[in-house]
């Protein structure tokens, strides 16, 4: 049935936990339900940002209390997996109130592609806003098709901002210098490029190149060593967890531990040494989305591990890190697509389900 051969899979069938056949080590409480809701950040004062994919954005209390729209956002071009993306806070959030949106936009004719902007987040009692909206980043080039823009967004401790960007559905660019389709991304907070990034001396978009050889990263995370991570959208099977380097090329598409939606095998990266391999992969898929890496006190035996939001699995994948060791420890079935988890003030775990009528979730330690 599946076309790569199973012990690519790191995980232990044994050690699957599944709401058929065992308790969920977590309670689940419904908070409140969105139209194809696609990401969320917690504010200081507890509320947090929720954005649809069709191009709303809400402020929501932990009780489920939901604003009107946020005024004044950027137009999105809202078909196939495109509309309003991520949203992350500035790391000087409390002092600046900027905030960062991905999504994509349309361009001259038929083409799209994702773009970063950013602006500073007015709340009032009577609804709130973005002012002073500019964009400081783009997919180049823009192409047609609606699918795998990525664009998850991440900071690390020293303010550089990350963003993931797809291959588009057009293969080849995720190998390709002279654009940004299939790579990571490294930019100061302002979207100008660091003089540090590996290829900074080419000048141009590759300036902005932290990795290459990406497919559809909709997951990026820096665990508690300050290592980027990201989750990989595999093409039939596949999936990926990546320890992300500088400069390193992770081989999409002249390798995968998957094959094309056709059948036609692509060679693994044992062939391809030369090519950064997954730290895991799936086989068969798992559909990862976001994911963080869990550090709070509310389940403490989690601390240092990668949660990964699932879709096609349904499902909580709960990954351990042992140095640059990774394997799946646990799946928790939870019924419904997976897009978003984050981890609460309170060291809760959050969750979007995915689709119209995706509710969000408040997961907490069994009483």
């Amino acid at each position: 049935m599946f076309p790569k051969a199973v012990f690519l899979i790191v995980v232990s069938l044994s050690a699957l936990v599944h709401a058929e056949e065992a308790e969920l080590p977590f309670e689940i409480s419904p908070v409140a339900a969105f139209n194809e809701p696609w990401a969320m950040t917690f504010l200081p004062d507890g509320r947090l940002l929720v954005t649809e994919k069709r191009g709303r954005l809400y402020l929501v209390t932990q009780e489920g209390g939901k604003s009107r729209p946020v005024e004044e956002l950027p137009n999105v071009d809202y078909r196939g997996q495109g509309g309003l993306g991520d949203v992350i806070l500035h790391p000087d959030f409390a002092n600046n109130g900027l905030i960062y949106l991905s999504y994509a936009e349309s361009g001259i004719g038929n083409v799209r592609g994702a773009a970063v902007a950013r602006g500073r987040l007015v709340m009032g009692d009577k609804g709130s806003r973005l002012e002073e909206v500019e964009v400081i980043w783009r997919q180049n080039p823009k192409v047609t098709d609606d699918g795998h823009y990525g664009h998850r967004m991440a900071f690390d401790a020293e303010g550089y901002l990350f963003i993931s960007s797809g291959d588009r559905q057009k293969f080849e660019p995720a190998q390709q210098m002279t654009g940004n389709l299939g790579k990571i991304i490294r930019l100061n907070d302002d979207g100008s490029v660091p003089e540090d990034n590996p290829f900074y001396d080419r000048g141009d978009v590759t300036a902005q190149i932290w990795s290459l050889g990406h497919r559809n990263p909709l997951g990026l995370a820096f665990d508690d060593k300050g290592r980027l991570w990201n989750t990989e959208m595999g093409p039939l099977h596949g999936d990926e967890l990546n320890l992300v380097v500088k400069s390193r090329n992770y081989g999409y598409p002249i390798v995968s531990e998957g094959d094309h939606y056709s059948g036609e095998p692509i060679p693994d990266h044992d062939t391809r040494p030369e090519f950064e391999a997954p730290k895991v992969a799936w086989v068969p898929t798992i559909a990862p989305a976001s994911f963080i890496f869990y550090s709070g006190s509310h389940f403490p035996q989690w601390q240092g591990s990668a949660l990964i939001a699932g879709l096609a699995s349904r499902a909580i994948i709960r990954v351990q890190i042992d140095g640059d060791i990774a394997e799946e420890a646990e799946r928790f079935d939870l019924g419904a697509r997976i897009r978003e988890i984050e981890q609460g003030p309170e060291g809760a775990l959050w969750v979007l389900e995915d689709a119209d009528g995706g509710r969000l979730l408040k997961l907490t330690i069994q009483q």
